[in-house]
């Protein structure tokens, strides 16, 4: 299925996923592996060159230690006060950054945004942090503009990050109950004024419940749309 200009994206399911610029730099999204259900078998990322987490839950946090240390990438990009939380756990490389920052790495320009959810994670001894803000982020290639949007809800913002940032691609959660759901995903799509999506964050459980074709079906009004989705594993090109 296409994105455009060589991009390549790889699910690993839920919201994990491998995103390729056309100059083969390699992009490791909220890696969650140990525990979910859908993570391919037999699949490591291996060496990454960014990593980005869009916030602490540990459906997005659980492996990013490890597979930071295994992939060793030139950075690893997230809010500032999980960025302070990982290099106290010897991740090296971190840009703890806050919303409106923009990095340049890996030929890519790294942006971070909005999101609306919230951010936390329990150690093993049940301590429970608040490790700042969730967010979203805009990849730019230099070719392709990509949004991820992160775990979040629809808010009227995403306007502003439509007309600031004008993706090509925009990579949306559409499980529902900790999420958007397809419904509120459909007016995500108006508001970025996006053609290609690639949904996330769905049929991990069954309390999410949301699926690409109820997107496709609630947004059936936005001309020359594309919902680009694939099963665990599978890549879009």
């Amino acid at each position: 299925m296409p994105l455009g200009n060589g991009l390549e994206l790889t699910w690993y399911g839920h919201a994990s996923m491998l995103l390729t610029t056309p100059a083969g730099k390699r992009i490791l999204i909220d890696p969650w592996k140990t525990g979910n259900p859908k993570w391919p078998d037999g699949v490591e990322p291996g060496d990454i060159d960014v990593l980005l987490l869009t916030h602490a839950h540990s459906d997005h946090l659980a492996d990013a230690i490890p597979m930071a240390a295994a992939g060793k990438p030139d950075a690893v990009i997230c809010i500032i006060e999980l960025g302070d939380y990982l290099e106290g756990k010897g991740v090296e490389n971190v840009a703890g950054m806050n919303k409106g920052g923009t990095i340049e790495v890996a030929g890519c320009w790294v942006t971070l945004v909005q999101a609306s959810h919230s951010s936390s994670f329990v150690e093993d001894d049940g301590t429970y942090l608040y490790l700042g803000d969730p967010v979203g982020f805009i990849v730019r290639t230099g070719e392709v503009t990509v949004y991820i949007a992160g775990d979040t809800c629809v808010f009227g913002d995403m306007a502003l990050i439509g007309r600031l940032y004008k993706p090509d691609v925009a990579v949306l959660p559409i499980g529902g109950y900790f999420t958007m759901d397809p419904y509120e995903a459909a007016e995500a799509v108006r508001l970025l004024g996006v053609k290609k999506v690639v949904p996330c964050h769905y049929g991990t459980f069954p309390l999410l419940a949301g699926t690409p074709d109820q997107l496709r079906k609630e947004a059936d009004d936005v001309s020359g749309l594309e919902v680009l989705d694939v099963e665990p594993g599978g890549t879009i090109r």
